[in-house]
């Protein structure tokens, strides 16, 4: 609760900041009250024992054990990298910055909601203080048509997924009586081998507006659209920490209510896990933009994190934390570098890497060892989030589903190489291009992104192992 109340007051203050024009203190002051965020987040872990005892607020309705205070800190760890980078994406901004650092802030408010609720209530106020937050940040670039398309879409279609969430929750209150995860799971226990129907309509309507959130097809539909048409920092903010959030929300659901009753939603979300995988890699492979690409390759990642989801097992948590760590550093390093290589060649095409190994070689090493980690190439980050992903899908007897995932998972080698490919291949001659203007926070943070992901693949138990 105290990290909320943090980051509460210091996006206030950030928008105070922008009403007296002082723009050099944005990113200090940011990054000290996320450092104070991080620090109280990590003292509220109380030993190695994932079954030590935890801090509860608000009469129980949200509580930080360590499920909540390890996904915490990934989303504060990841929102740290963002306001890096946008300290790079809005240098030549003159108004309105402080405006885009509150809002990110209160988007990542409502993600900590959705990482520590166990009340309906709280998960509905998390995603609501996430969601129209980014529906005003995919506008942001508000003389761009397609800005502002893609924050209407967001928008409308969010707000039709909101509907469906809310429906499923009145449902199960209606059966169960109460909006406490525990009593749910209490419920749920007793009634396992008969539940009624309206508990099962509940329960899928609210998986069709956690699903609509978390980018899972046959609900992606809105991803490439507002992905593309949103400036590029944010676009890399939905793909990585709101990414973060809408899984910590959706995990603590299944897990703490709907453990006991696998196969009533066993095949609703066996189905969405392969089709969001089949549809994303296909659709990538076609792709002529890096950005529409990276688009749906974080629809084809949402797919493997469904696995993980699926598979509730002891370890399930730690495989689906480390996964979300590795893509989410991957995914911001290629965001990140795609906005500075779209800016000075205006353009989103492979063609505008051309060149780019020898016009700054940090970035084409950062952006090949991002690719190849999303790829899932050992000893990569990415490689050991698709092998404990798997791992405990095989062990809950998921062998079907890990074996087309894997599969599938080989087309991702095609458009990623592409990428690699395009890095290395010489620049045309003649080809014009505005020179690439680094800040020296910038090259910092790209730097750090590649030393973690490397880091991770070396020592992968440092981060696994912190929820086991």
């Amino acid at each position: 609760m105290n990290v909320i109340l943090i980051l509460s007051v210091l996006g206030l203050v950030t928008l105070f900041v922008g009403v007296y024009n002082m723009r050099k203190m944005l990113l200090p002051l940011v990054v000290f009250g996320l450092i104070c965020a991080f620090a109280v987040n990590a003292m509220q872990w109380n030993g190695t024992d994932a079954g030590a005892m935890y801090s509860s607020y608000i009469k129980g309705m949200m509580q930080f054990d360590h499920y909540a205070v390890a996904f915490t800190g990934l989303l504060i760890f990841g929102a740290a990298f963002i306001f890096f980078l946008c300290d790079q994406y809005y240098r030549d901004a003159e108004h309105h910055v402080a405006d885009i650092y509150g809002l990110i802030i209160f988007t990542l408010i409502g993600g900590v909601m959705m990482a520590s609720y166990t009340h309906m209530a709280m998960l509905f106020i998390g995603i609501e203080t996430l969601s129209i937050s980014l529906y005003i940040l995919a506008g942001s670039r508000k003389l761009s048509l397609a800005s502002n398309e893609a924050s209407l879409k967001y928008f409308l279609l969010g707000s039709f997924s909101t509907g469906f969430l809310l429906f499923g929750i009145c449902l199960i209150y209606g059966t169960t009586g109460s909006f406490d995860l525990f009593v749910i799971k209490d419920y749920v226990v007793a009634h396992a081998s008969s539940l009624p129907l309206i508990f099962k309509a509940g329960l899928f309507l609210m998986s069709v507006g956690l699903l609509f959130k978390v980018s899972a097809a046959p609900f992606h539909f809105w991803t490439p659209d507002v992905y593309e048409g949103s400036p590029t920092i944010i676009t890399a903010f939905m793909a990585s920490v709101v990414k973060i959030a809408g899984f910590a929300a959706l995990f603590r659901l299944f897990y703490t209510c709907f453990g006991s009753i696998v196969p009533v939603w066993y095949y609703t979300i066996g189905v969405v896990s392969v089709l969001t995988i089949l549809i994303g890699n296909f659709s990538a492979v076609y792709q002529k933009s890096v950005k529409r690409m990276l688009a749906y390759s974080s629809i084809a990642n949402v797919g493997y994190l469904l696995i993980g989801v699926l598979s509730l097992s002891d370890h399930a948590a730690s495989a689906l934390f480390y996964y979300l760590g590795s893509y989410a550093l991957s995914t911001i390093a290629a965001f990140g570098i795609l906005m500075v290589v779209s800016k000075a060649k205006d353009s989103e095409d492979y063609e505008a890497f051309h060149g780019l190994a020898k016009r700054n070689p940090l970035m084409a090493g950062v952006l090949v060892i991002s690719m190849l980690s999303l790829a899932g190439i050992p000893p990569l980050a990415g490689f050991f989030g698709k092998y404990y992903i798997f791992s405990n899908a095989i062990e809950n007897n998921y062998v079907a589903i890990v074996i087309v995932a894997a599969l599938s998972s080989l087309l991702g080698i095609i458009y990623y190489f592409k990428l690699i490919v395009a890095v290395f291949t010489p620049e045309a001659e003649g080809s014009a291009s505005d020179p690439m203007v680094l800040k020296g926070s910038f090259t910092f943070i790209l730097a750090i992104a590649g030393l973690l992901i490397l880091l991770m693949g070396i020592f992968p138990d440092w981060v696994v192992g912190l929820l086991r």
